[in-house]
């Protein structure tokens, strides 16, 4: 014989009727129900005051709500949602906070419910993720840890140009550290745009890449002119699996927003779509808050450039090309040393035979003798 289904209101209604033929006492017929007598006698008064409606379920929302949002504080966060489509509740808050300090802004979970609600969140369906046993994982402690570098897709502009822009951002603090439209891929323009940043930041102690062209190569353990150079700065090169992107995903997440904002629809040119990345540099980062602190001294930092314990020693400091005679050990940093660890400005400069070049690789990395220069 199988289960007999009921509903609630088909349970009330048999109730009520039973208590109209007077054949039990409350006692009775809410034992024979599985209700206490306060819930018999609840809806015998609802039935008798409202009819059948009344044994329909009521709402059980509060009637008033205190801390509820007001209507033009939920219609300036959602106008600053349209604004920057791309932004989460933290930072539209923070940038109405500069706007309108008089305004009382609800918390950031409260503010990411009604975006939710108001249909201006994207739902994502849910990834697993999976992590290679061997993988170096990606934890940094503070600014400089690790830096992540890639090629963002190449595209043209509209004069027909190949476009392919070189980012580089800090893990740490997610502060994008340089964005650079470049010809190709070729270690000769990368070259000067690390110089460049190292002279500005100071010198990280990871960049973490994928295994394409100029980061690695196909030849002894994947070494390549510019990871051959890091390595001798002291550097460690951490490559993620091949066809791994996700391995590198903050970085791939902000490639998304920066074609998003740059590259939809290109310039006219590469000086114009390098004017872009600037402005995307801008904004980001220059007029929106940084990450904020989850400490007990928590406090907002609007920095106007990248925070100032993210730079490294001033440029006068570096001489010369960043050569350095150091070991991969982090004690001998050649950042901190480099008066003894660089060469002159005219000795680093001196034009070098060419030879093999897979041989010259190689040779990079054996010990110098006391001295000695190459």
């Amino acid at each position: 014989m199988p289960w007999r289904e009921t509903a609630p209101m088909k349970e009330r209604m048999r109730f009520v009727t039973d208590w109209e033929r007077d054949l039990y006492s409350m006692a009775e017929l809410c034992e024979r129900y599985g209700v206490s007598r306060k819930t018999g006698y609840k809806w015998i008064e609802r039935y008798e005051h409202e009819g059948p409606e009344g044994l329909r379920e009521r709402s059980r929302a509060p009637h008033h709500c205190p801390h509820r949002i007001s209507p033009d504080i939920a219609a300036a966060i959602c106008a600053a949602r349209r604004q920057h489509p791309s932004w989460g509740p933290e930072k539209l808050l923070h940038w109405l906070k500069r706007r309108h300090p008089a305004m009382d802004l609800p918390a950031p979970s409260t503010a990411g419910d009604l975006l939710a609600r108001r249909g201006l969140v994207k739902k994502r369906r849910r990834r697993r993720h999976y992590t290679h046993p061997g993988l170096v994982p990606p934890t940094t402690r503070q600014p400089n840890d690790l830096w992540t570098a890639d090629f963002k897709g190449h595209f043209r502009t509209r004069d027909g140009i190949y476009c392919y822009p070189l980012t580089v951002a800090d893990q740490h603090t997610r502060y994008l550290l340089g964005c650079h439209g470049l010809l190709s891929t070729k270690g000769q323009g990368v070259r000067p745009v690390f110089d460049r940043l190292f002279r500005e930041y100071g010198l990280p102690r990871a960049i973490r890449t994928d295994n394409g062209v100029p980061f690695a190569t196909t030849g002894i353990h994947g070494l390549s002119q510019l990871n051959v150079w890091w390595i001798r700065l002291g550097i460690q090169h951490q490559r993620i699996l091949p066809a791994s992107p996700q391995q590198n995903g903050a970085h791939e997440r902000m490639h998304r927003t920066l074609k998003a904002a740059t590259a939809r629809p290109p310039k006219a040119h590469l000086p114009a779509q390098q004017r872009a990345f600037h402005r995307f540099q801008g904004p980001l980062q220059r007029r929106t808050p940084a990450p904020i602190s989850r400490g007990p001294d928590a406090r907002l930092a609007v920095p106007t450039v990248a925070p100032s314990v993210h730079r490294g020693p001033p440029a006068d400091r570096v001489p010369g090309p960043l050569h350095s005679q150091a070991g991969d050990e982090r004690g001998d940093h050649p950042i901190q040393k480099a008066p003894g660890l660089h060469r002159e400005l005219a000795q680093a400069t001196r034009p070098r035979p060419r030879g093999n070049r897979r041989r010259g690789l190689v040779h990079l990395l054996l010990p110098r003798p006391p001295g000695s220069h190459r």
